[in-house]
């Protein structure tokens, strides 16, 4: 009814489904504890009486999703059409650019990290904040960067250019070469990559000349 018919009141809402308005809000105060609902005031136009203006609820875009999107479907077409009519370079360029824009934020933050640790630390940051829930620990040869979700996994099994252009960048900012283990589009648990402890560079430095 939120989708439907929102912004709704809960009176509205208890008319429509037969039942008491103190169980519907006790079900829509749920929804608005887990951010699938917020509320906002009915505006004053058609308010009837002095009492308090009623409360209007409607979904967020939390709430929304639950009824499923078809953006991967999107993706995957518009990046078809492009390898169709434009060659698979282009397709190439798109990621590398996509991933340039999601790391040009954090170049700071990488360049002042020290250790390889540190800034496999940093870079699972960054990416957390990303939305790739990513995590960084050591192992025997160095650090491994975990991400335990992928935002673009559906996209990245039909144009695999997406984890490469990912492990590039990813070279490319921790200034050392980096191998890819598992990916999720893959159908791994996880995108695992291994960062060597060899010493790092500053990223997007210039090599000293000979």
């Amino acid at each position: 009814m939120l989708l439907e018919r929102g912004p709704v009141t809960a009176a509205a809402v208890a008319e429509e489904l037969g039942v008491s308005p103190t169980a519907v809000r006790r079900h829509l105060d749920v929804l608005v504890a887990e951010g699938e609902a917020h509320t906002r005031e009915s505006s004053p136009r058609g308010r009837r009486g002095r009492g308090r203006p009623a409360k209007l609820y409607l979904l967020t875009e939390v709430g929304r999703a639950r009824f499923g999107h078809a953006y991967d479907d999107l993706a995957v077409a518009a990046l078809r059409f492009i390898a169709e009519h434009e060659g698979e370079q282009a397709v190439r360029e798109f990621a590398e650019r996509r991933m340039a824009h999601l790391v040009s934020t954090h170049r700071q933050a990488l360049a002042d990290a020290g250790s390889p640790a540190e800034r496999a630390e940093v870079l699972a940051d960054a990416l957390t904040r990303e939305g790739y829930a990513a995590s960084a620990r050591s192992v025997g040869s160095g650090e491994q960067l975990c991400q335990h979700h992928c935002p673009v996994a559906h996209v990245a099994a039909d144009f695999p250019q997406l984890c490469e252009a990912e492990t590039e960048a990813f070279a490319e900012v921790l200034g050392t070469h980096v191998q890819r283990l598992a990916t999720i589009a893959n159908g791994d648990a996880a995108c695992t990559t291994h960062v060597p402890t060899a010493r790092l560079t500053d990223p997007g430095a210039s090599p000293d000349p000979e």
